[in-house]
């Protein structure tokens, strides 16, 4: 595959690189799984709104510019590279941000897409609850359509929801129609997590900060132009919010690229102790081939959705292997680091060990999170292959 960049693309990057320069904190943030931290990665969205960089693909009109996705994965390379800090609000820009604009009436786009790219609105996701995890088909938490037909009275339990603790707004699927099964009979819905009724619980992560939350519904009311698409037909309008997850948005091929970089660096840093187990060149040979060839497929598809097409299955495809991906360069890292991989940043023999313990402990997460890969290789042997269900 030839790549090649115009003379616009060209011009756009220089741009994006000369923005970042200025404007980059000089000391990385606060991670976003404290309050502090939260707060801080908020006004990160709205310096970036401010300088119309918060979601470059989004329409003018709604704080964007109307570029296209090779536009935007120029941005993603220049911003991995300046290492700006991650984007607190992913699931309201990467993920609900497309769908409102696929199944989004007009009301809904001018009330949530700005605020959105602000940081004044932040978004977690309904989706896994205690019986249904990756199963979304699985799904009982209930929504009952009032009399009148304003508002609906949702009760049950969302789990594992990311940024749930200080996030603004959640969005997910209800069962809408009680006696429905699997992916009948699901609506999708907005709602504000500052509703009475709503009860938010801390998960703590592995390293003991809440990255998730439990979210609990005791008849709150919720009005009803805050679903999104038809009623009953949550389904549909969560697999293309699904389709950004796996395939496209939520995880740009520059995360990966940037992570192989680092890793490189790493290795050529303790290169005396790293070659004593050969395996370690190797795998750090592979893991800087694997993330470019994640980014030329990534590119292949962004011409061929520019072009009028569609995410389809293969969005499987590309979910498990960035999600692997991840795991095998955090891995290498941690044996190129040896024993000293166990210590934190601030520990007082840390130096040169970076942060590759943290990123170690969050792509674990990966295979998971999104669908887990199991259910990833079902929709490949079932969709993709024609192969029988069990």
């Amino acid at each position: 595959m030839q790549l090649e960049f115009t003379a616009e693309h060209q011009a756009f990057r220089k741009e994006v690189r000369e923005w970042l320069a200025a404007n980059v904190p000089a000391e990385p943030l606060k991670t976003f799984d404290t309050e502090e931290g939260f707060q801080q990665h908020r006004e990160w969205e709205k310096k970036l709104y401010e300088g119309r960089w918060g979601m470059i693909t989004w329409p003018e009109e709604m704080g964007g510019r109307g570029a296209d996705l090779i536009q935007w994965l120029i941005f993603e390379e220049e911003y991995y590279a300046a290492r700006a800090p991650l984007r607190v609000n992913q699931n309201g820009i990467f993920l609900l941000g497309p769908t409102l604009m696929e199944y989004g009436t007009e009301e809904q786009k001018k009330k949530f897409l700005t605020g959105m790219a602000t940081g004044e609105d932040i978004w977690c996701q309904g989706w896994s609850e205690p019986n249904a995890g990756s199963d979304m088909a699985a799904i009982r938490s209930k929504a009952e359509l009032s009399d009148d037909g304003s508002h609906y009275v949702i009760n049950g339990q969302k789990t594992w929801s990311t940024r749930a603790v200080w996030a603004d707004w959640c969005f997910g699927m209800f069962r809408t129609e009680p006696d429905s099964q699997r992916h009948h009979g699901l609506t999708f819905i907005l709602v504000p997590l500052d509703l009475e009724g709503i009860t938010v619980r801390p998960i703590p992560q592995l390293d003991g900060l809440p990255g998730f939350a439990e979210i609990f519904f005791d008849n709150v009311k919720v009005p009803a132009e805050y679903r999104l698409g038809g009623e009953g037909e949550g389904w549909k309008v969560a697999m293309a919010t699904a389709g950004f997850e796996r395939g496209l948005m939520l995880r740009s091929p520059a995360r990966f690229q940037e992570t192989a970089k680092r890793l490189v660096e790493l290795y050529q840093a303790n290169r005396e102790s790293a070659d004593r187990d050969p395996a370690n060149r190797e795998a750090v040979l592979r893991a800087y081939m694997d993330a470019e060839a994640y980014t030329l497929t990534t590119y292949q598809t962004a011409c061929r959705l520019i072009k009028g097409g569609k995410i389809g299955a293969e969005a499987s495809t590309n979910k498990i292997f960035w999600s692997e991906l991840d795991q095998q360069m955090h891995a290498t890292a941690l044996s190129i680091l040896g024993a000293r991989a166990e210590l934190q940043p601030h520990a007082p023999d840390a130096a040169g060990v970076g942060t590759w313990l943290d990123g170690w402990m969050f792509a674990q997460s990966g295979p998971i999170y999104a669908g887990t890969n199991e259910i990833q290789r079902n929709i490949i042997a079932e969709r993709m292959l024609g192969m029988p269900r069990k």
